[in-house]
């Protein structure tokens, strides 16, 4: 069938901030729809609140709004916009839930917005737990015994109603209806954490269900990547198998493509059944993920779930074949059949040919568990990973040993490296086994290396005996591998690194005998169809093997290094950066070579660049690309800290770095080079020291006076930092958190107590420097940058502070030669200017800059790196937007129940959302609605702050009173606002054991707002049982006054002005 002509224009949603369950994978799916949609002539309008996306880009659609995505403002949008139809079926779980929001409402069709991709009934069955069980059940597909609840008295009769039938009582999985990644849900092994499981999950669901089923732990678990088109045709791009068995979500499993452990009789009916499902469950056209789960002991196969459009599987399954899912799923929303639609990487074969693949595909899932130490580290149901890396190999036993060191979590391989653990008790193997961990893994190593056979480890885990047979191998390899002949050892996975420690000897001297003994890489192509055609679109991977499909070409070419994983610190800003680069450079004619191994981002898709190699970033990976290729440069500046870290050796060995050089970015490292280099230009620092051992740190505390902040060297994420506030910290935080060293130094900083922090992105050619933006922070100095909201333009700051940080960011690109993008944090106190760090690279904040002020700096400084100046782009003056853009953090505080919310200096949010509006009230109201923190406009406040801040609190509870609120309090603070004439109600302390309390008036929706600020490090229980009960109940909050300050400004905005929305190019217009 041909398009749909009836259509002309069409509203994409998007799926807002990277969350734990939603990551960067709908920025690529959503970048895939808006350039096919567009390639067919259709107008779109987008509409996604994240600024670090590439869709968000003024050039992905003609009219983009960054803006909230609730029903409210997307209705605001379609009034605006008049759309034909809407496409929820990219963004995730937020564009569908949004999208059902309006259907239920009758706003869709009130303004005539029909859906495509999957109509709302579709969506309601594919999501809807008990529809979706009938609908399974009417076309014979076994279900695990189950039933919905939507109370806790209906979820009781239906553990009752379960024990009945297979004979147990627990463990009982309980999921809820209308959820991300698992949100909610867990596992019961009793009575009462199925009371506790069952609530948080009711209170999740938007449409507050939730399915209690039958345990199926340790039974495998299987997805089929499904795709439908209007004429009925199906196809299977991919099946993916977890290795983790049942009981562990998907997102959190190490996951292996193709299936390996079916049968072709078993495959087939999975296969049938699928088709069964999406037809059933009417999804018209357009991708779907089917879950499975087949009992290993006699076969028994049953479907789990299914989600109606494109996933995180979706986007794995993409890059392991090769097959643009979310590109083929547009086109098909807009009537195309599967047949009609050309593969893009034969030319010869339509998207109505299933991929075949002849390689075996693993991804790992990446943990940032160190940064919430307080965080239940169980794998459950509920998925607690962030980002994930994944690697292709000959073999699986090669695949997993690329995709462990794809992690970056400092392991070259499946073991053998000599960071395992040593000599760990049988009882601790067996724990660490038997619960799914982080590590597990590794312990797997531990366990076959300690002598534990394929069965007794198969009995502690379920993990399928297939996979432990050849990660056996590898470990009884591995035994041998300091004799091993080199190209075998290549041929088993293992790493330079393992080899080198195996014999004693370096990386470099093996790398040196491999390339004397010819044995180096050749290159495969990922092309969908196991070779049969020839593929257009050179995607690769490596492997020891005879053939090198690799192509050779005469042009001017620039490998881009990718930043790896997503992860707390290194995120979704770093991949804009690296993108950007790659459009940039193919616009001059150059041709661009992508390096990566994360399998979410749109710089992993195969025509974001000329060529891509699907690789770890490890200098061993990068360096025999840049053999292979011969490029003209290499860009180790976007990627974050992972391509930072191997530029001094890229160099060594010869490889062209180019934009700022290796030397610059370590000098701006070197504390004392730094020192003296401020000092010469005549900039202040915080005082400061190098220390090597706990006496020398008290001693440079004691010289420079407390509060001070200390942290390890050579950190991203501000991980290991601390403000400490006499000797006694300082030296527990050195004996508990700090490795502390002569190679290893800490730094110890004075903390420049209530300084207002400042973020500048500048960007240089040698020359010529301009400040892309200044950006006052809305917390005080002494929480991390990532996880501050941020204005530009500066609200607060004088015409003289923001004269002189002009002249010293200038001052500093020339200093430290800065040639592309070049991030700076200062201090402002007492009208006074600190720098605190400078990091000659791009930063997180480059793409919230580049929205703010309509220039893409990172396209600009990869234009630079290559010899053009910002006179010949046509860059040389500050632009001052007319408008307020507000950057803020968002972060995954419902993924881990119970834990302190309090910021500090080291960086815990996932992703960030922007506000955008003339009026600065309501560009920061914005940005709390998307970072789903609403600001209430009337109601009650619960108002509680620690001694220090008590006199600041005054005006803001002043104001609150104003705006008509009620505020509530509890023992110092209600005395503290009673003897300063404010009207407070008196509120009984958790600990006073009296009650109502504050947790009982949250619990009962009776408070709308919370400020609570900590009374020191080691905070108080009930203070955390507060800040936690706000997240849990929903409810609006603030840990600190300057947040709690702009929350009233913005609070007033929204009881006095009209919210209105505009497309970012009609802010950039003027």
């Amino acid at each position: 069938m041909p398009k749909d002509t009836t259509i002309e224009k069409i509203l994409v949603i998007g799926s807002g901030p990277i969350v734990i369950g939603q990551g960067c994978e709908f920025d690529y799916s959503g970048v895939q729809a808006c350039k096919a949609l567009r390639e067919e002539g259709y107008e779109v309008i987008l509409i996604n609140s994240n600024p670090a996306t590439i869709m968000t880009d003024p050039e992905f659609a003609p009219r983009t709004y960054i803006e909230p995505i609730t029903p409210e403002v997307v209705e605001k949008i379609i009034i605006r916009e008049k759309p034909d139809a809407l496409l929820p079926t990219l963004g995730g779980q937020t564009a569908l839930n949004t999208s059902m929001d309006l259907f239920k409402a009758g706003t869709l069709e009130k303004h005539g917005v029909k859906m495509i991709g999957a109509n709302a009934d579709a969506i309601d069955k594919g999501e809807d737990r008990l529809r979706f069980k009938e609908a399974m059940l009417k076309i014979g597909l076994d279900l695990p015994q189950s039933g919905v609840a939507h109370t806790m008295e209906e979820a009781l009769s239906i553990a009752d109603e379960i024990t009945e039938a297979v004979g147990k009582r627990f463990p009982l999985i309980i999921r809820p209806a209308f959820t991300l990644g698992g949100s909610g849900g867990g596992i019961a092994y009793n009575k009462e954490e199925l009371e506790t499981i069952v609530a948080r999950g009711l209170d999740l669901s938007p449409v507050t269900e939730v399915l209690i089923e039958e345990s199926l732990l340790g039974w495998k678990e299987y997805e089929m990547e499904v795709m439908r088109d209007c004429a009925d045709n199906c196809v299977v791009i991919c099946s993916i198998e977890n290795f983790d068995p049942m009981g562990v979500h998907t997102g959190d499993s190490i996951t292996v493509a193709p299936a390996q452990t079916l049968t072709d009789r078993e495959y087939q009916i999975m296969r049938d059944a699928s088709f069964a499902c999406i037809r059933e469950i009417g999804v018209e056209t357009g991708g779907s993920n089917i879950q499975f789960s087949v009992n290993p002991a006699d076969g028994r196969c049953i479907v789990i779930e299914m989600n109606p459009r494109v996933s995180r599987s979706s986007a794995l399954a993409s890059k392991a074949t090769g097959f643009p899912i979310a590109k083929i799923a547009a086109k098909l929303a807009v009537g195309y059949t599967l047949d009609e639609l050309p593969n893009d990487i034969t030319r010869e074969t339509p998207a109505s040919f299933e991929p075949t693949i002849d390689y075996v595909v693993t991804k790992l899932p990446r943990f940032t568990f160190e940064k919430f130490p307080t965080a239940d580290s169980v794998l459950t149901t509920q998925m607690k990973a962030v980002g994930e890396a994944m690697s292709i190999g000959r073999t699986f036993k090669e695949s997993m040993q690329k995709a462990l060191r794809s992690l970056e979590t400092g392991r070259f391989g499946f073991g053998f490296d000599g960071k395992g653990k040593k000599e760990p008790s049988y009882e601790e193997i067996e724990r660490k086994l038997h619960v799914p961990n982080a590590e597990r893994i590794f312990w797997l190593e531990t366990a076959f290396n300690q002598g534990w056979t394929v069965e007794e480890v198969f009995d502690a885990t379920s993990i399928d005996r297939w996979f432990l047979e050849h990660l056996k191998i590898i470990v009884d390899e591995g035994k041998n591998l300091g004799t091993m002949d080199l190209r075998k050892a290549k041929k088993l996975g293992f790493s330079d690194f393992q080899i080198a420690h195996a014999r004693g000897s370096s990386q470099d001297e093996i790398r040196a005998e491999r390339k004397e003994k010819a044995i180096i890489p050749t290159y495969r192509l990922v092309d969908t169809c196991a070779a049969e055609f020839e593929a257009h679109t050179p995607y690769y991977y490596s492997t020891y093997g005879d053939e090198n499909e690799a192509r050779e070409t005469d042009q001017k070419k620039i490998v881009i290094l990718g930043g790896g994983p997503n992860r707390i610190g290194q995120g979704i800003e770093f991949d804009y950066c690296c993108v950007h680069a790659a459009f940039a450079l193919n616009e001059l004619g150059y041709e661009t070579v992508m390096v990566n191994s994360n399998p979410e981002t749109v710089s992993t898709d195969y025509d974001t660049s000329d060529k891509l190699y699907f690789e770890p970033l490890t200098l061993e990976d990068v360096l025999n690309i840049c053999d292979q290729e011969k490029p003209d440069g290499v860009i180790v500046q976007f990627g974050g800290q992972t391509p930072l870290n191997l530029a001094a050796d890229l160099k060594r060995h010869g490889v062209p770095v180019i934009g700022t050089s290796p030397e610059s970015i370590e000098l701006a490292e070197d504390r004392k080079f730094f020192s003296a280099l401020l000092e010469r230009i005549g900039l202040k620092q915080a005082e400061a020291g190098t220390a090597v051992s706990q006496d020398e740190a008290s001693a440079i505390a004691e010289r420079i006076g407390f509060p001070v902040l200390v942290r390890p060297s050579f950190v991203l994420g501000g991980r290991g930092m601390m403000i400490v506030y006499n000797d006694n910290e300082l030296r527990k935080y050195i004996r508990e958190a700090a490795d502390v060293s002569p190679d290893r130094p800490i730094l110890v900083d004075r903390f420049l107590d209530g300084a207002t922090e400042v973020d500048v992105d500048c960007i240089s050619d040698g020359e010529t420097s301009v400040v892309g933006a200044i950006m006052q922070h809305i917390e005080q100095a002494g929480i991390h940058s990532g996880d501050s909201a941020c204005v530009i333009p500066a609200p607060t700051l004088t015409e003289d502070i923001k004269s002189k940080i002009l002249i010293a960011a200038k001052d500093l690109a020339r200093e430290l030669e800065v040639r592309g993008l070049m991030n700076i944090q200062f201090a402002v106190k007492d009208e006074e200017l600190y720098v605190i760090e400078v990091n000659p690279r791009a930063s997180r904040t480059v793409p919230f800059v580049s929205k703010s002020i309509g220039v893409p700096l990172a396209k600009l400084a990869a234009k630079i790196m290559v010899g053009m100046t910002l006179k010949e782009l046509g860059f040389t003056e500050e632009i001052l937007p007319p408008h307020y853009c507000v950057k803020e953090a968002v972060f995954p505080w419902s993924k881990f129940p119970g834990i302190d919310i309090v910021l500090g200096p080291e960086m815990k949010s996932t992703g960030e959302v922007m506000g955008i509006d003339d009026d600065l009230g309501l560009a920061y109201a914005k940005s709390q609605i998307s970072a789903f923190n609403p600001l209430p406009t009337e109601g009650n406040v619960f108002f509680s702050v620690n001694d220090r801040d008590k006199p600041a609190s005054l005006c803001i509870a002043q104001e609150l009173v104003k705006l008509g609120f009620t505020i509530y309090s509890t023992g110092g603070t209600y005395k503290f606002l009673k003897d300063e004439g404010i009207a407070v109600e008196r509120l009984y302390k958790l600990a006073e054991q009296k009650r109502p309390n504050v947790l009982d008036m949250m619990k009962n929706g009776e408070i709308n707002f919370v400020v609570n600020t900590p009374s020191g490090h080691e905070a108080r229980e009930d203070e955390i049982k507060i800040r936690s009960g706000a997240v849990t109940n929903k409810i609006s909050h603030c840990t600190n006054l300057s947040a709690a300050r702009a929350s009233v400004q913005a609070i007033r905005s929204l009881q006095e002005k009209e919210f209105t929305v505009k497309t970012l190019q009609e802010f950039h217009a003027g």
